[in-house]
């Protein structure tokens, strides 16, 4: 499905969120930045929006990793991605050694995981003692009328612009399903915190359009998490 619409995708994100969804990055990587990483992945990097807002956190070393091969050469494509790594691999088995990055993040992505748990024990894995792991991803607002609004405007403009842009209208009608079933954010930090992470926080966009999960790597349940995903096809080492 991200395939066959990967040369609209940027187009679309920008008419859909109407540029706002630049603003919610930039959020995302102000927070980055205040832990002065000096490596960071991006899981579900799609085009490489994150990946790329990701070069002013200072980090010296960027990877993107997604399942999708035509959004990853997008992302190639783009001058400004220049100095980032793409990687084509599966987010629930991350080719990498385990305490490889200082901080994770994951934009708009994590709601497509087959398997959430399964994605977040092993973002996990790849970060270091501390680490930061950082969710931004679309959410119902809590206002009535303002939600309503929302559903309206996803269940009935985006299908429809959707498919006039991509031409593929099951991709447009998936979204905002995916949104709607998307756990509560008190769920999801509890998700989060049940996966292995401490210290989660919630923070609303956009008068709750969006939202940050923050969340530090906790040490507690690390044999365990460790004994149970850490033989996942590790191929790339930390460098």
């Amino acid at each position: 499905m991200f395939d066959s619409i990967s040369g609209q995708y940027d187009l679309l994100n920008r008419l859909l969120s109407l540029g706002v969804d630049r603003w919610w990055r930039q959020s995302m990587v102000k927070r980055v930045g205040r832990r002065k990483p000096q490596s960071v992945l991006d899981v579900a990097t799609g085009t490489g929006d994150s990946a790329i807002a990701l070069k002013k956190s200072g980090a010296t070393r960027i990877v993107g990793v997604d399942i999708s091969e035509q959004m990853l050469k997008q992302a190639q494509k783009k001058p400004t991605s220049a100095g980032i790594e793409f990687v084509k691999a599966d987010g629930e088995r991350l080719p990498f050694d385990d305490g490889c990055f200082d901080a994770v993040t994951i934009s708009f992505g994590i709601r497509n995981f087959e398997h959430r748990r399964q994605g977040l024990q092993e973002m996990r894995r790849v970060l270091k003692q501390n680490g930061l792991l950082l969710v931004l991803e679309l959410s119902m607002p809590a206002n009535r009328i303002i939600r309503s609004l929302y559903k309206l405007y996803f269940l009935r403009i985006v299908p429809a612009v959707g498919k006039l842009v991509s031409r593929n209208s099951y991709a447009y009608r998936y979204l905002p399903c995916s949104v709607d079933e998307f756990p509560p954010r008190q769920v999801f930090a509890a998700e989060i915190q049940n996966a292995g992470f401490e210290r989660v926080k919630a923070i609303s966009l956009s008068g709750g359009l969006a939202t940050i999960y923050e969340a530090k790597k906790s040490e507690k349940t690390q044999q365990h998490i460790h004994s149970t995903h850490g033989s996942c096809g590790r191929v790339l080492r930390c460098r």
